[in-house]
């Protein structure tokens, strides 16, 4: 027999892909899901293969240093009857010179970029040929790897979609920003593998790092670590939390997560500035979804960020309810992290599924600014001991609040105060645009027998705020909606459920404040030094909130915080209310005009009003949508738009892919930041 002569072949990408739920990631490279067979066509010239006489084998090598014992390299040759542990290659169908095989990965195999080569042989003789690269991701749909997830809509929502919605606010006005998380557009999977190649444990043992890359838990905590730039290892965000965002893009500016991983990787892995913690969840996400791993992010509401690790967090007030002396345990008005699903092979069984991941950089873990992977089922039983970070994750939905208010003398009264910490747990919904509360995967009902097994478990006082009741009771509340540019009204409401009559002292005051809980300056203030209150009666105390007094200093974060102390002058006993109230902003109008159908050109006409008494200058709109428009667009006005006047521009687009796709918009200007926008456009498919 002559020698068998490779002549040409094809990795069939776009079958593969359409196969592999990659084909989003474009024709150009072959990307596969471990575990799923996948299929190349061989074109030999002069003959044909001939089975029992000819030989073929394939090769594939992933990784600098290609080892068999680190599960980094396979040597397998084609047979009947595939291996149900290695990887494999059969006979598919033969037809003249051309020969279709197909080859498949175990579900356990390392994901990344692996080389594949054909070794022929006839006889005695053998010939190797490289036939090209390919990428292998993580495979939800695959039962026996260890992110499997056994719902289809489950699986489209938190591998497969690229767009989605985030959860911002405040806990009694929770609002929703749309994201693009965009892990198909090009180029994102070659950035997310050099991330992975960026990470200091493989700079440290390539060889290690490669062979560990087959289990989620180690990329998951590769990831967190990577997403922020804390350990000066390269890190993708650099985080900012002062309000100066000068010399970069300020964190509520961003829409997506392609933008910021491009711009990684345009300028040398340097640190993009600026992240907080829902632009570090959201390309963690990203990333995640990207590899395969199914990940969402999520909000949690009134989050502790408990630095000495005692359960409680300690707040002191002066008498005009200024905060004192300043702790570091602060409680923000919403935390993003993200959940990854997978087993967990590592642990007792029992903690599979969603796993909680936080890439904002807060505590060192084994040394290093990453948070996770911690089972959320092990936060709700209050397993502390189990890996990762269990008790810091427990203490941002758990921790308990003590306000102590420090009198002129310097002396401290702890203060009665209704729990607040993790509240609304949130995320997008399966499916829809409307939110999710998973507040119960963290946590059992509050006062339950549960809770209390838990609290003890987890060596937490009860909470100290049941015990304390005199009779007082103090809730700040809000008439209408607070729209940007507009004065507002919040009220104190005071109740007296006791027989006897109250004489106190009511202090309110409202200031301007971050989501991580800092304070700006004052923007409305009362005090007053005689409130009576008849027994079982109510009373509700306005104050008024000028924008000629919270426009200059509201932070792009949108919310002033209203502190009422009421001290009762018999007693000394001091009730503290607090409340965060979400400035409004302006709604962002989308209209599309024309027929939306793929590779057909649509319109969009976008707008806003702007609210405020004075002009908005240095406007500019900025789009994008996966699937829809060709990277950001961006619009910059050449006119300053005046007040109540219409800022608008129309966008021209030529939809690539049929099917739901959200336009996303951002506005910014010099005075109105960060405005948010989005529509559901459903693309139909072009007519074959």
């Amino acid at each position: 027999f002559a020698d068998l002569v490779l002549e040409t072949w094809d990795l069939q990408c776009e079958r593969n892909g359409r196969e592999h739920r990659t084909a989003e990631m474009g024709c150009q490279q072959l990307v596969v899901r471990r575990g799923q067979p996948f299929t190349i066509t061989l074109r030999f010239s002069g003959r044909g293969y001939e089975e029992g006489v000819d030989k073929l084998a394939f090769n594939v090598e992933t990784g600098p240093c290609p080892i068999e014992t680190s599960g980094t390299r396979s040597h397998f040759s084609v047979t009947d009857f595939p291996e149900e542990s290695g990887w494999s290659a059969v006979v598919q169908q033969q037809h003249e010179g051309s020969l279709s095989v197909s080859l498949c990965s175990p579900p356990s195999a390392r994901v990344g970029r692996y080389s594949l080569t054909l070794e022929t042989s006839t006889g005695y003789q053998g010939t190797s040929c490289h036939i090209g690269d390919f990428v292998l991701l993580f495979n939800a749909w695959h039962p026996e790897d260890t992110v499997f997830l056994r719902d289809e809509d489950e699986r489209r929502e938190y591998v497969l979609s690229q767009q989605g919605l985030i959860y911002q606010g405040a806990r009694d006005y929770i609002t929703s920003t749309p994201w693009n998380f965009g892990q198909f557009e090009d180029d994102i999977l070659s950035i997310c593998l050099k991330l992975l190649d960026t990470n200091p444990k493989f700079l440290r043992d390539q060889n290690r790092d490669c062979s560990r890359r087959n289990d989620p838990v180690y990329i998951g905590r590769v990831v967190s670590a990577m997403v922020n730039c804390n350990d000066e290892d390269r890190g993708v965000l650099a985080g900012r939390w002062d309000n100066h965002y000068e010399d970069g893009m300020s964190p509520m500016a961003w829409i997506g997560s392609v933008d910021i991983l491009k711009r990684w990787k345009k300028f040398g892995c340097q640190p993009v500035k600026y992240g907080q913690c829902w632009v570090f969840a959201a390309v963690a996400c990203t990333v995640m979804r990207c590899l395969g791993i199914p990940s969402r992010v999520v909000t949690n509401y009134n989050s502790a960020h408990d630095t000495n690790g005692n359960l409680v967090i300690d707040r002191y007030l002066n008498e005009t309810g200024e905060e004192d002396r300043r702790s570091r345990d602060m409680i923000w008005n919403f935390h993003c992290w993200v959940e990854s699903w997978m087993a967990r092979p590592d642990l007792a069984p029992g903690y599979d599924g969603w796993q909680a991941l936080d890439p904002t950089p807060q505590e060192k873990s084994e040394g290093v600014f990453c948070c996770g992977p911690a089972p959320v089922r092990a936060i709700r039983e209050g397993d502390l001991q189990l890996k990762y970070d269990v008790p810091f994750i427990f203490a941002e939905v758990n921790a308990d609040v003590v306000y102590w208010v420090v009198q002129r003398d310097g002396s401290q009264k702890k203060s009665t105060h209704s729990s607040v910490v993790g509240k609304n747990i949130s995320t997008k919904g399966v499916g829809r645009d409307s939110r999710e509360d998973i507040t119960h995967t963290y946590k059992y009902p509050e006062g339950s027998e549960k809770e209390r097994e838990v609290f003890a478990k987890a060596e937490r006082e009860q909470s100290s705020l049941r015990e304390e009741d005199e009779g007082l009771h103090l809730k700040i509340k809000l008439s209408e909606g607070a729209n940007n540019g507009c004065d507002f009204s919040v009220f104190a409401v005071i109740n007296n459920s006791t027989d006897t009559e109250r004489v106190c002292r009511l202090m309110l005051c409202a200031r301007t404040a971050s989501y991580d809980g800092t304070v700006g300056p004052q923007c409305g203030m009362k005090d007053l030094l005689n409130v009576t209150l008849a027994p079982w009666a109510e009373k509700s105390v306005p104050l008024r909130i000028l924008y000629e007094k919270y426009g200059e200093s509201l932070t792009q974060h949108n919310l002033i915080k209203v502190v009422a102390l009421l001290t009762e002058y018999q007693t000394g006993d001091v009730v503290v209310a607090i409340r965060d109230v979400y400035i409004q902003n302006p709604e962002i109008k989308i209209r599309i005009l024309g027929e939306p159908m793929q590779k057909r050109k649509l319109v969009a006409e976008i707008s806003l009003v702007n609210p405020l008494a004075a002009p908005l200058n240095n406007c500019v709109f900025v789009v994008e949508g996966s699937g829809l428009t060709d990277g950001q667009q961006t619009k910059e006005l050449e006119e300053p738009v005046q007040p109540q006047a219409e800022a608008k521009f129309r966008l021209d687009f030529v939809p690539r892919q049929a099917g739901l796709h959200k336009l996303m918009v951002d506005f910014e200007s010099d005075k109105l930041t960060g405005v948010k926008g989005y529509r559901n456009v459903i693309i139909a498919p072009q007519p074959k």
